[in-house]
């Protein structure tokens, strides 16, 4: 059993069946009383998430989870495939359960995947990635004297907002938690 004020980002616990990764955490503390402890949840299995609140000193069943480094191959509609490198066995995980992290997939990297038992659970994604930008407008030179930005096209057909000086060709770096610009690489 895990005590509640114990639940951090990424930590995963298992409630009536459903096995639920802990996306963010608050410890909420009003007047008199006991504490409240506000969690949001990502269920593992549906994709869906959902905000639950315990009591301060609540327990959860905790879940043995093992990560395996994978690399990961393609995506089609139903679900992204990854392989072990060592054995060889492909693992599919559903695209409804990876959500906007798929878009940041390259073909050929390597991802740890938290399993339980033979289960794939989720994937642990780097926090900024390095994508090549396909299209975007040219920049104007002069037309730099303020914080402007234009829309840039990257090499997994994503969509982003970038500064007027970056061109086609140019490897940027993006947040995987946002899909914002964060700097050229």
């Amino acid at each position: 059993m895990l005590v509640v004020s114990e639940l951090r980002a990424g930590t995963i616990f298992q409630e009536d069946g459903n096995l639920l990764l802990v996306q963010s955490y608050e410890h909420v503390k009003l007047g008199r009383g006991s504490a409240t402890i506000k969690v949001k949840v990502k269920n593992l299995r549906s994709g869906s998430i959902t905000e639950k609140s315990f009591i301060n000193g609540a327990k959860v069943q905790d879940v043995q989870v093992l990560k395996k480094e994978m690399q990961y191959l393609y995506k089609d509609d139903e679900g992204s495939y990854f392989m072990n490198p060592d054995t060889y066995e492909q693992v599919t995980i559903p695209l409804k359960i990876l959500g906007a992290e798929a878009t940041f997939l390259k073909e050929g990297d390597t991802y740890p995947i938290s399993f339980h038992g033979d289960e794939a659970l989720s994937i642990v994604m780097p926090p900024k990635v390095e994508l090549v930008v396909t299209d975007t407008a040219p920049g104007i030179k002069g037309n730099s004297a303020s914080n402007v930005f234009k829309d840039a096209t990257l090499e997994n057909g994503f969509t982003t907002k970038v500064p007027l000086f970056i061109n086609v060709g140019d490897k940027i770096r993006v947040d995987t938690r946002t899909g914002a610009y964060t700097e050229r690489a």
